[in-house]
């Protein structure tokens, strides 16, 4: 089976699990507490990287799979400044971490470790807040995109294939508009 990787927060969402279903067959989003890494292990995925800059997150995950995290490479870092192999991934899910970057050079870096990571023909599929989403989340600045915009961020070697917008109700009862986009690295 293919290689993914996967960075994020949030831990649901039909929208972001239609879409990588479509690519690696499986998935929920996000790294760190997220199940998404369960399904693609069920599944029999191989090469699993989970990314979050939360240890915490990480350890969650890893005492909820008991001896299956061993099978998975856990990294504990900002995806901005991470060590990551050269086209290494088939499959690049990022749910709900590129919106935190709010300046160019940090969106630069991000799309730059993309770039490098996965494979030509490769599938990336990036959630964001949507242009009705939030302008802060967890008192941080967040930058919201639609999918032109989202996709002029990664540039013309990134071939848009789909995109979609949902509305996700927080356990605090608020909702939020995400858009998905998936794209080919050409």
């Amino acid at each position: 089976m293919g290689h993914a990787v996967e960075f994020g927060r949030r831990p649901k969402s039909k929208d972001g699990f239609r879409q990588i279903t479509a690519v690696v067959g499986s998935g929920r989003h996000g790294g760190g507490e997220s199940t998404l890494v369960d399904d693609l292990l069920a599944r029999g995925y191989k090469n699993v990287t989970v990314l979050d800059v939360s240890q915490t997150a990480i350890d969650v995950s890893k005492k909820r799979l008991g001896n299956a995290s061993e099978r998975v490479k856990w990294l504990v870092a900002d995806i901005t400044k991470a060590q990551l192999a050269p086209r290494a991934y088939d499959v690049w899910h990022d749910r709900a971490v590129f919106h935190f970057l709010t300046t160019m050079d940090e969106r630069t870096a991000y799309v730059r470790q993309v770039a490098h990571a996965v494979k030509p023909r490769g599938h990336v599929i990036v959630s964001t807040f949507g242009p009705e989403g939030p302008t802060k989340c967890s008192g941080l600045d967040v930058v919201r995109y639609d999918a032109d915009s989202l996709h002029k961020e990664f540039g013309v070697h990134f071939h848009l294939l789909d995109h979609s917008e949902e509305l996700h109700r927080t356990p605090f009862g608020t909702v939020q508009q995400f858009l998905y986009c998936l794209c080919r690295v050409d």
